[in-house]
């Protein structure tokens, strides 16, 4: 592990993801480094983009890292981020899939 400069605690190396549980609602998820440099939590499984909203799309590269896909091809898979269906948020609406999801983490943590 590294060690972040301005904080002293250790964060992940972005080619071996860290499997943790989100401090709000206990689901599993995966600590990836985005392309600009943060990190984020990633849901498990790959899910047709077109299922999930332009924006919410992420695709982890070969070195562990999470990229925004925007828009993709319709053939295309994609990852989901945590924080889009983490329950301690509001239901989203602009996906029956991410709903599914977002209710399955609540089923966990309640």
């Amino acid at each position: 592990m590294n060690y972040a400069a301005r904080s002293g605690t250790s964060v992940a190396d972005a080619r071996y993801p860290g499997s943790t549980s989100c401090d709000a609602c206990g689901a599993q998820a995966e600590w990836h480094r985005t392309v600009r440099g943060r990190w984020t939590m990633i849901e498990s499984g790959d899910w047709p983009v077109g299922s999930v909203p332009v924006g919410k799309r992420w695709h982890i590269a070969g070195d562990g890292t999470a990229v925004n896909l925007g828009s993709a091809s319709p053939s295309d898979k994609c990852r989901i981020s945590h924080f889009d269906v983490c329950p301690s948020r509001p239901a989203p609406a602009d996906s029956p899939v991410m709903l599914a999801l977002w209710r399955k983490n609540a089923q966990l943590g309640g």
